[in-house]
């Protein structure tokens, strides 16, 4: 189902400036903003309070509140929303509100999808709400639902330019987009969800084998029409990728990871699980009975009631798009309300600009977080990346990915001051590998930490249980970038800029290679440069075999 609905407010995204009023919105929203946004889901409520940022622009998620409330669960033989659940609705709504007024939020946004929308009295509970909490919430589409979940992904996750479809299983209805990190090609919405299905097709405990193959058939039968023209929307030779968001993926990723270590990653953001992953699992929680379910690690028991219609969902989609694995991202509708806000209120001039660098504002709101001394960090960055431009194909033969990782760990490389100067390059590692750094998988997120960590004291060592626990390939990449790192942060010792650029020259027969820096001021020998680079640079030397020479051009 095309979005024709949403096109024209989606086309407003892409001007190529600012009209003169969201210049003025801009110019009055310069400081940071507090906003809270809430999701009125089938299954839940939840909501994000997050502190806006307008001059990068970007946001930090600040606090977080969910409350499993069932909306969805309609008086029996009705339409309606039973009295029951619009009560607990109003409850988690009320504690929303008051924590959105401890954090003096500036705004609160509230949405309400499936349940609401769909049910005879849902105007009953919007009015209540108005009335009893003081929140005004709009009613959304599928469709809208659909191009708000892009805009969150968007702010979480790169695509890269490449096709990406996303799904999103909520309790009534599954989400499902196709886009590149541009304008969405696809949205739709389909009227099948895990606690609908739960609700309308499951009667047994463990589910039976005639009711899951009836479930199977069902969910693939509603879901075929929009997969198909998904599918119309891609370009000949194009390969899909598949994302996943909210709670349904998210759990059962969790238990095929903890199903593979043994443990439960500390963010899912950038997991991969695989098809034969989660068929793995639905096997095993198609035999298990709901009193099973609720004995597995990191499972409500809310969401153990509705995991197998969620599952079977996932599953046919995969099958059906033609994918063998899903990367699950963290960021949603609720991000997505943010992104959207941000938007209309003139924060964001361009959405594909705002996609093409989630990887790079993180890092930048990290640095202000952490207190870098900015200047600093980005003229080792810019030394940092010109040895790794210099040297490639002559030392290496790293590609942009890589690029990218060096660049975040030198903008972050000493961070930790934040905590202590005593073993700051140790704190680094400890802040970068547990913040917020959107863009990034979980595994690029380690190689920065790892090569922020090396940058000064003891050279990489498999007695270090994080560089240990790398792969061989990935310890190649730590080591050969952190020697580059060292290198830059020796040539602005002073850190006053004394060195303007380098040239580096490489002669492969004699193994040596010379860097021949111009100083940024003619009567500065940049005696402390020369020595600190000196110093520090033993582990280029021994990662690339050669004899390294820092000296002024001549």
């Amino acid at each position: 189902m095309v979005d024709s609905a949403t096109a024209p407010l989606g086309q407003t995204l892409y001007s190529p400036s600012l009209s003169e009023t969201s210049i003025e919105l801009r110019q009055s929203l310069q400081g940071d903003r507090i906003l809270a946004a809430i999701d009125v889901g089938t299954n839940s409520v939840h909501m994000v309070v997050v502190k806006i940022q307008p001059r990068l622009p970007a946001f930090t998620i600040i606090g977080r509140e969910k409350d499993t409330v069932r909306l969805g669960n309609f008086r029996p033989g009705t339409n309606c929303l039973s009295d029951e659940a619009m009560e607990r609705g109003i409850a988690a709504l009320k504690r929303c509100k008051q924590i959105a007024d401890s954090h003096r939020a500036d705004d609160i946004v509230t949405v309400a999808t499936s349940a609401t929308r769909e049910a005879s009295n849902g105007q009953v509970f919007i009015d209540r709400v108005k009335q009893e909490v003081g929140l005004e919430i709009n009613l959304i589409s599928g469709l809208e639902e659909a191009r708000r979940i892009y805009l969150g992904v968007l702010s979480g996750m790169e695509l890269h330019g490449k096709p990406h479809a996303i799904i999103d299983i909520g309790g009534g209805s599954t989400e499902i987009i196709l886009g590149t990190g541009e304008r969405h090609r696809f949205l739709s919405s389909t009227k099948v969800g895990a606690v609908r299905l739960n609700a309308q097709m499951i009667t047994t405990n463990p589910i039976s084998t005639k009711e899951f193959l009836q479930l199977q058939a069902y969910v693939k039968g509603r879901l075929e029409p929009n997969i198909d023209e998904l599918k119309t929307k891609l370009i000949e030779g194009e390969s899909l990728s598949l994302v996943g968001t909210s709670g349904t993926v998210e759990s059962l990723a969790t238990l095929t990871a903890f199903e593979q270590s043994g443990t439960v990653p500390g963010r899912m953001n950038g997991y991969t699980m695989t098809m034969p992953e989660l068929e793995k699992s639905i096997q095993k929680l198609r035999r298990m009975s709901f009193s099973e379910r609720l004995k597995l690690p990191e499972i409500s028991s809310r969401r153990a009631e509705i995991i197998v219609p969620g599952a079977v969902i996932l599953q046919e989609a995969m099958r059906m798009l033609g994918v063998d694995k899903i990367t699950i991202c963290e960021h949603a509708l609720r991000e997505g309300l943010v992104v959207d806000w941000m938007l209309t209120h003139g924060l964001i001039e361009d959405r594909m600009q705002y996609q093409q660098s989630v990887r790079e504002r993180s890092v930048m709101k990290a640095t202000q977080k952490y207190r870098v001394n900015t200047p600093h960090s980005q003229l080792v960055a810019k030394f940092a990346l010109a040895l790794f431009d210099q040297t490639r194909g002559a030392l290496h033969n790293w590609g942009a990915v890589e690029r990218e990782l060096l660049w975040a760990a030198a903008m972050l490389h000493n961070c930790g001051h934040f905590v202590s100067h005593a073993s700051h390059h140790k704190h680094s590692y400890y802040l970068i590998r547990n913040g917020e750094l959107l863009g990034f998988t979980s595994a690029e997120i380690e190689l920065i930490a790892n090569i922020a960590r090396y940058h000064r004291k003891s050279s990489p060592k498999l007695k270090h249980d994080p560089y240990k626990a790398l792969t061989k390939a990935h310890r190649k990449i730590v080591n050969q970038l952190s020697a580059m790192l060292r290198v830059a942060v020796g040539l602005d010792r002073r850190r006053l800029g004394a060195i303007a650029s380098f040239q580096a020259i490489y002669d492969a027969q004699a193994g040596a290679m010379t860097l021949g820096f111009t100083p940024a001021h003619t009567l500065d020998n940049c005696e402390l440069e020369i020595w600190s680079a000196n110093d520090k640079k033993a582990c280029f030397e021994q990662e690339f075999d050669l004899k390294l020479t820092i000296e002024q051009a001549t």
